[in-house]
């Protein structure tokens, strides 16, 4: 299985600019540069003002009543002009603020008519003592400080945005800031900065295999043009999350040696309707300018979703179906010499739209499942190289423990091993170290919660139900580890896993995964004639099983070989969601009422009459807290031999916290 990649975060040379090319160093100003620029053109615009305009006389604010009265029946205002209630003017004799008596006299004045003043009497005081009332105000300046002072910041801002957007746009013939927006933003790396090759991608020799051909048409692309062949346009990498699918891709540019455009699906959705097309057709221009080249687009359902299941909640001519659009319209657009491919990664190609999927776009489809025993063992290779590693590390023995994991999970149990290694202040990674980050990893860390006696009694009784249920239920997976330790918001956890892969799950199989996620819950009915709330992750697991045992594999002798529940992939408002009656969905819960009780007798009338094993292993419980494979297998007095299982990932049951 492809690993997730270990090598530092790769950073593209920027390409000297060729011709009409935009330089990429052209768009960024620095911030401190900018607010320079910004201030000397305030500065200036302040400069005009006081040389170009003649300057306001200084003016003081002056109460209405006494002040402004008196003076007018003094005779010492010359003139005023009103703009609604406040009035502006300008004494005979400078006259010094009334509230501050060392404030500097000045002859200009405002004040503040009040509503319920009597303007019939103020007019005939003003007219009685000559005051002459003007229409323009009384310190007004000239046209050419009203327009500096009103529209100065405006246009040297205005001026500072076409200045910026003409080197944004290289010139008067760009597009400016604008087209800047909706230029791709895809990341360009050369052939010669991609260093990821196969050699860096290790238990995905499938996947490998099938891409061979893609990179030596990169290469030699002559020698299948020479006979009229053409190579895929698209090829959709799909699996689940951490897989290595995106690592896979750079694998394929590295070996090709050609240029690399990497984006994600939602980098071209934006609020703004038909910048995703913008984006889409700037970034599949310069990929054919540097062709052969080859275009990755992550998570490709985030625009590629079936336009169908959108019809009814806003319609389908929204941003993101252009922007799916314009990507089928720049695939259909590729001449036949063209040496651009397109790849495209998904965990979810289910829901694609089947326009995507069609021959002459994506018509080649590569897998990437997660890893076996071998894959994983080659995966940790790959993740340990750099590592030093004791004499006692078994990658063998560390890959048939972790099966269900794929290269991300195991990268970070390589990691996680490391940083537990350093903070033991080892000098080399140690297999205790690999097994206790395997244990962080999947049961969680351990918490320091203090358990009083009698619950940490029943978290025994209860883990040891779960762990003998295991032992002595055939078809079961072995029991790894179990421990009364709190971790996560689990007070207990018993770890089981297969000693072999395989893909299919038998019907004993599942029901043995029923009876030992019933373990802990019986057990504590058996030894206390009780129950908690512990047991609510258990039943949630068992439900879930049972349920699709009845629904989905048709593993029911009354329902029979038909699926009435849809898969997780699909759901009322998607094609293919099966529609059951009443009368059918009774059906499937008296199933799955009938197997689950079966289970739980069996598991009762087991615990019952193994009571003497169930005391020992809890006894070895509360002693040690946490029992590995062998102890817990000698506690129990239960002979423990290698045995073929059903494939698997890690079983993992837990007597939880009320409400977790």
């Amino acid at each position: 299985m492809a690993e997730h990649e270990r090598r530092p975060h790769l950073t593209p040379k920027t390409p000297e600019p060729k011709g009409g090319e935009r330089s990429p160093s052209r768009l960024n100003m620095r911030r401190p540069r900018f607010i320079v620029i910004v201030l000397v053109l305030l500065a200036i615009n302040y400069a005009s003002v006081a040389l170009l305009g003649p300057g306001r006389q200084p003016s003081i604010k002056v109460p209405y009543n006494p002040t402004f009265l008196q003076q007018v029946d003094a005779g010492n205002v010359e003139r005023i002009s009103t703009k609604g209630p406040t009035v502006t003017g300008k004494f005979k004799t400078a006259v010094k603020p009334p509230e501050n008596a060392k404030g500097a006299a000045a002859r200009d004045f405002e004040t503040e008519i009040p509503s319920f003043a009597d303007n019939v009497q103020l007019s005939k005081r003003l007219e009685a003592k000559n005051v002459i009332v003007q229409a323009e105000p009384i310190n007004s300046g000239s046209l050419l400080l009203n327009i500096l002072l009103g529209f100065g910041p405006v246009i040297l801002l205005v001026g500072l945005f076409v200045f910026l957007a003409r080197r944004a746009g290289g010139g008067a013939g760009g597009m400016g800031a604008l087209g800047a927006f909706s230029r791709s933003r895809a990341r360009r790396s050369e052939g010669g900065e991609q260093r990821v090759n196969f050699a860096d991608v290790a238990g995905i020799d499938e996947a490998k295999s099938e891409l061979t051909e893609i990179v030596d048409f990169l290469k030699n692309p002559e020698r299948y043009q020479r006979l009229g062949g053409r190579i895929p346009r698209g090829v959709l990498l799909s699996g689940q999350p951490g897989t290595g699918k995106t690592l896979l891709a750079k694998a394929v540019a590295g070996e090709a040696g050609v240029p690399f455009f990497a984006i994600s699906a939602s980098e071209f959705v934006e609020a703004i309707v038909g910048v995703g097309a913008s984006r889409v057709r700037d970034m599949f221009r310069e990929a054919k300018a540097a062709a052969p080249a080859i275009i990755f687009i992550d998570e490709l359902d985030a625009i590629g979703r079936s336009r169908s299941s959108g019809v009814g909640f806003g319609g389908g001519n929204d941003e993101r179906e252009q922007t799916l659009n314009q990507i089928l319209t720049e695939m259909d657009g590729f001449d036949t010499g063209d040496t651009v491919i397109v790849m495209g990664a998904t965990n979810r190609p289910e829901i694609l739209d089947q326009a995507l999927l069609r021959p002459g776009r994506f018509d080649r489809r590569v897998t990437v499942p997660p890893p076996d025993k071998d894959g994983r063992r080659k995966i940790l290779e790959v993740h340990t190289r750099s590592l030093p590693l004791g004499g006692d590390v078994d990658l063998d023995r560390l890959a048939s423990t972790t099966p269900g994991m794929v290269g991300a999970d195991l990268a970070n149990l390589a990691n996680e091993a490391a940083l537990t290694a350093a903070r033991r202040s080892h000098d080399k990674v140690e297999q205790a170290d690999f097994t206790d980050a395997l244990e962080r990893i999947v049961l969680g860390a351990p918490r320091g919660t203090v358990l009083s006696d009698e619950d940490r009694h029943r978290v025994a009784y209860h883990e040891s139900g779960h762990a003998l249920v295991g032992m002595l239920t055939p078809h079961a997976d072995p029991v790894r580890k179990v421990s009364i330790i709190p971790r996560g918001m689990a007070l207990g956890v018993t770890l089981s896993a297969p000693d072999f892969d395989k893909a299919n799950y038998e019907e004993h199989y599942l029901i043995s995964k029923i009876k030992v996620a019933l373990g802990g819950r019986v057990a504590e009915e058996v030894v206390y004639g009780t129950i908690t709330t512990g047991a609510e992750s258990d039943i949630e697991q068992l439900t879930q099983i049972a349920r699709h045992m009845v629904g989905r594999w048709g593993m029911s002798r009354l329902i029979g070989p038909i699926a009435v529940l849809p898969s997780e992939a699909r759901g009322p408002m998607l094609p293919g969601a099966a529609e059951t009656s009443p009368q059918t969905q009774h059906l499937i819960d008296e199933e799955v009422k009938r197997i689950v009780e079966e289970a739980h007798d069996e598991v009762t009338r087991l615990l019952t009459d193994n009571r003497e094993r169930l005391e020992s292993l809890t006894s070895a419980l509360l002693e040690h807290e946490t029992v590995d494979e062998d102890q817990a297998y000698a506690a129990a007095q239960v002979p423990h031999k290698a045995r073929e299982t059903t494939a698997g990932a890690p079983a993992l049951v837990a007597y939880e916290e009320p409400g977790s």
